[in-house]
């Protein structure tokens, strides 16, 4: 399936900005299931500085704000052909050793009901599969999908003890719960193609566990399913914080209002 995506960022200020940076982390990755076509960037109000590759091989733009704007903004338009690995990425690669994985993070550290959970389940443990999937069934229980009742700070522990997320938090929790089973696990920022709508508000997120012999294998919580040719893998981390699609700063800006564009839909020929 050939995905088209068009994303775009708006920043208003209360003031003009005296000084500001972004991260940006929007380019997908080149890699098993999926070959970006074409990708582009616009910048307004701001302008880039580098471009690297990050530690987890995440494609990174680094920005500065022009000093006085009150309103920036980031376009990414694009194409890319995906195909349906039934969620399996393949082997370990990278810079990050796998043991990285099993570390958990401020985002991540389990509470006393994310090891219940963990240790409610049912599924041979042996059976790496079965019970990654038993987990995530368990988490969507357990956390109603419901947006505006967290943010970006929302740690695992304290969306299990809201019984409320968006899928940032499903992820943070299964990536919580696999690591307490020993299972190495990742987040993942992407795109999503929806079935019943074009237009989007936000990117989406899942998570990736690591089975021997098979290798990194996604679970997208949220909608109880491993990842197909209508997903889009942009950047991968510990956590959220190492696959922010943007993270910025800007001193002297006063309040700030953000709005986000998103389509994806399938590609077609008059495009």
């Amino acid at each position: 399936m050939q995905l088209s995506i068009t994303h775009s960022s708006e920043y208003q200020y209360t003031h003009p900005v005296a000084y500001g940076l972004l991260r940006i982390r929007l380019k997908p990755k080149p890699t098993h299931g999926q070959e970006i076509q074409r990708w582009s960037m616009e910048l307004t109000g701001a302008k880039v500085e580098t471009e690297y590759e990050d530690q987890h091989s995440n494609a990174v733009v680094f920005a500065s704000v022009e000093p006085g704007v009150q309103h920036v903004a980031i376009t990414c338009r694009g194409t890319v052909d995906t195909s349906d690995k039934a969620g399996v990425v393949g082997l370990h690669a990278g810079h990050m050793p796998i043991w990285a994985f099993e570390k958990q993070t401020d985002l991540t550290r389990p509470s006393a009901q994310i090891g219940q959970l963990a240790a409610s389940l049912s599924s041979d443990p042996a059976n790496y599969l079965d019970t990654l999937h038993e987990l995530s069934a368990a988490i969507l229980d357990a956390v109603t999908y419901e947006v505006g009742q967290t943010d970006a700070a929302t740690t695992a522990a304290d969306a299990v003890a809201a019984g409320r997320g968006v899928c940032q938090d499903h992820a943070h929790v299964f990536i919580s719960a696999a690591r307490h089973l020993g299972i190495p696990a990742r987040y993942v920022s992407g795109y999503l193609m929806m079935n019943d709508r074009v237009d989007q508000e936000a990117s989406h997120a899942w998570a990736e566990a690591h089975i021997p012999h098979i290798g990194w294998v996604g679970f997208d919580i949220s909608n109880g399913i491993s990842p197909d040719e209508r997903y889009v893998r942009v950047a991968t981390g510990c956590d959220y914080r190492d696959a922010a699609p943007i993270i910025g700063i800007a001193n002297g800006a006063g309040d700030s209002a953000l709005n986000v564009r998103l389509t994806v839909e399938q590609h077609s020929a008059a495009q």
